[in-house]
């Protein structure tokens, strides 16, 4: 013991030798510090945790947010035993200490990120319907961001020595560049605010906005961007003012509502529409679906021709039925019937105005399920039985001539 009160009393003598010395043992005692508050505090603490029947303080433990705070211990520990170092300059002491306060301010700072990350995923994880309908994810960025612009503004008012009053005064008159800096965020965070009160977009919504690119799926709503997920498998992030200021589609109501609309045209050969013959009317009634509209339809033509006496001896004068109306007929019953058509929704056949490409024959209606493979099926199923079946009304389609037919036409010519 008396030697080394002997050594102690000879480092003391040694000025410069003796300030690295308590110098390495202040860092030692730092480490040590960190040491023992995270390999048997914060473990001590977790187990604790654990044992608790909530989750959010497992869940402060496990994101690390505990973790980070336990970084404050060895900064405490320099920052006050920085003045207890013998011969140590004031100036130097003086940096120290400032630049421990600024590491444990910015510490806190993390820790607060962290902290409010976390309660987003808790969100998310509490109630997902919720969630999606009503993200928070752009006012937790929107708090982080203030979080830190309050750290800098401390942890430089720390390292100059001045209070951080002061700093703000100064910012009052930068505001104009503040809000030129902060513009994007201002127009994200004012947009984020109307696309969520207005419950415009929710996360798993499909939306089309051809200006940016973008037609899939919502996977995120964030301050300044929402990322959607194209049909592709690509990435397009918009810009979230562009989704108040530019217009977009949004396909949420069509999954709400249970069925997807079927909007498409048989383009028929108009020199192919004329008026059945009486054997044609009574071949098509082998057709179950129309049976009863050939019998109605024909009583009621029937009644109309006999009506006009003398002049329904001229065909012209009388009302026939044609291949088209009866097909046209034999299409609205077969929508009617199908089973995978939503039966309370639009069911409409009807003719657009002719064109050089034919006469459109337009099929509107909607399918049972949203889900784009049935979709896709029950679409092909009904328009493969359409052009099949055509050829038993005397219908041709209307396709524009091709090298084949030329071919045809020059064989039959020679």
């Amino acid at each position: 013991m008396s030697a080394w009160r002997e050594f102690i009393g000879w480092l003391q003598t040694q000025p410069a030798l003796w300030l690295v010395t308590t110098s390495m043992a202040l860092l030692l005692a730092a480490w040590l510090a960190d040491f023992v508050t995270k390999r048997v505090l914060l473990r001590a603490l977790t187990a604790l945790a654990r044992l608790t029947p909530t989750r959010w303080d497992d869940a402060l433990f496990e994101r690390g947010v505990v973790g980070r705070v336990a970084h404050v211990v060895p900064a405490l520990v320099i920052y006050f035993g920085i003045a207890l170092l013998p011969g140590i300059e004031p100036d130097i002491e003086a940096a120290i200490g400032h630049l421990a306060v600024a590491y444990i301010v910015f510490t806190l700072a993390h820790a607060i990120t962290r902290s409010l990350s976390l309660l987003n995923q808790m969100y998310l994880a509490a109630d997902a319907e919720r969630a999606k309908h009503r993200p928070i994810k752009g006012y937790i960025q929107l708090l982080q961001l203030l979080v830190w612009l309050v750290t800098a503004v401390l942890i430089i008012a720390v390292l100059i020595n001045r209070s951080p009053l002061l700093l703000l005064s100064g910012l009052g008159a930068m505001t104009a560049v503040l809000l030129l800096v902060f513009k994007d965020t201002l127009m994200g965070l004012t947009a984020s605010i109307q696309l969520t009160s207005q419950d415009m977009l929710r996360v798993g919504d499909w939306i089309e906005m051809p200006s940016a690119n973008a037609d899939g799926d919502v996977i995120d709503i964030a301050l300044h961007t929402v990322k959607v997920q194209n049909w592709d498998k690509s990435i397009t992030s918009i810009p979230t003012h562009r989704l108040i200021s530019e217009s977009f589609r949004n396909w949420r109501g069509m999954s709400e509502a249970g069925g997807r609309r079927i909007k498409r045209a048989l383009l028929l050969d108009q020199r192919s529409v004329r008026f059945l013959r009486d054997e044609e009317r009574g071949r098509l009634k082998r057709f179950a679906l129309i049976e009863d509209y050939l019998q109605r339809k024909q009583d009621e033509i029937g009644r109309w021709n006999d009506s006009l006496r003398d002049a329904a001896l001229e065909a012209v004068n009388t009302r026939r039925l044609t291949n088209l109306g009866t097909f046209r007929a034999y299409v609205d019953a077969y929508l009617r019937h199908h089973a995978g058509l939503h039966k309370d929704m639009t069911v409409l056949v009807r003719q657009l105005a002719p064109t050089p490409s034919g006469m459109p024959l337009e099929l509107y209606c909607f399918t049972q399920s949203t889900d784009w493979n049935v979709y896709e099926a029950t679409q092909a199923d009904i328009f493969d039985h359409l052009l099949a079946i055509l050829p038993e009304f005397d219908l041709q389609l209307f396709q524009s001539p091709s090298g084949g037919d030329f071919k045809t036409l020059l064989k039959a010519g020679s």
